[in-house]
């Protein structure tokens, strides 16, 4: 049993996540897959709300392009230091699950990495819904769930992927990690994609596109991750509310 909420541990590890965040080149959203999330979004629209936005370095890329910009997130630090990253920005803090938006007031959502940290990913999923606008989109970002369900033997590019444990029950993980000098610990809920697919049932809302990106050529020629083109890392998919 967990002691804390996903949400309060990610409070606990806002700054050690801000300094991870920005470190240029560090994290997966520069090496593997911000470029491949932009190519999902539709065109600037009205506004468009970041769920989840963290100390906001996805909200600062999309307000470079031409969004117009609404960030929330649970923690007050990473608010806080999104607002002095970007003065002029609109920066809110609130839980996922009841965000402080009014009813169709989003042209397009985003949740960038953020749906897999999240305690209740139903009510989550059922506020997105309740702030777009009908005929806009969500675009969305996890952890593929074969990932969280399981992990290579080693780090041979030929290496076997192993499920420990179930792929189709939910579970809490925490995963420590240090690099370069930075340390901090995820923690996330393992869900099988059952679990997303119910939930965008529940809010009324359909999966237009979908994709498994494995891991760019480039990256793949670094030693260690060449394993990662077979299995996907991560999943993007967009989803449309009639």
């Amino acid at each position: 049993m967990n002691s804390i909420s996903l949400s309060d541990a990610w409070k606990q590890e806002a700054l050690n996540w801000a300094a991870w965040a920005r470190e240029p080149g560090h994290d997966s959203y520069w090496k593997f897959h911000r470029d491949q999330f932009l190519q999902l979004l539709p065109e600037p629209g009205e506004l468009t709300v970041d769920v989840g936005c963290g100390e906001g370095r996805l909200a600062r890329d999309l307000a470079k392009i031409g969004h117009r910009m609404c960030g929330v997130d649970v923690s007050e630090k990473l608010i806080a230091l999104a607002r002095e990253a970007d003065k002029d920005g609109d920066y809110r803090v609130g839980n996922a699950s009841k965000l402080p938006l009014d009813d169709n007031c989003a042209s397009l959502v985003v949740s960038f990495m953020c749906l897999h940290d999240i305690d209740d990913l139903y009510a989550a999923v059922g506020e997105m819904a309740r702030i777009m606008k009908p005929g806009t989109s969500a675009c969305l970002s996890i952890v593929h769930p074969l990932n969280s369900a399981g992990k290579f033997s080693d780090e041979n590019e030929k290496a076997e992927f192993v499920i420990d444990g179930s792929y189709l029950d939910e579970s809490r993980y925490a995963f420590p990690i240090e690099r370069n000098g930075l340390s901090m610990t995820f923690h996330s809920q393992h869900r099988p994609l059952e679990a997303f697919s119910r939930a965008f049932e529940r809010a009324g809302l359909l999966v237009e596109a979908m994709r498994e990106h494995r891991v760019p050529d480039d990256i793949a020629r670094e030693v260690g991750w060449k394993r990662w083109q077979r299995v996907p890392m991560f999943m993007h998919m967009r989803i449309v509310k009639r």
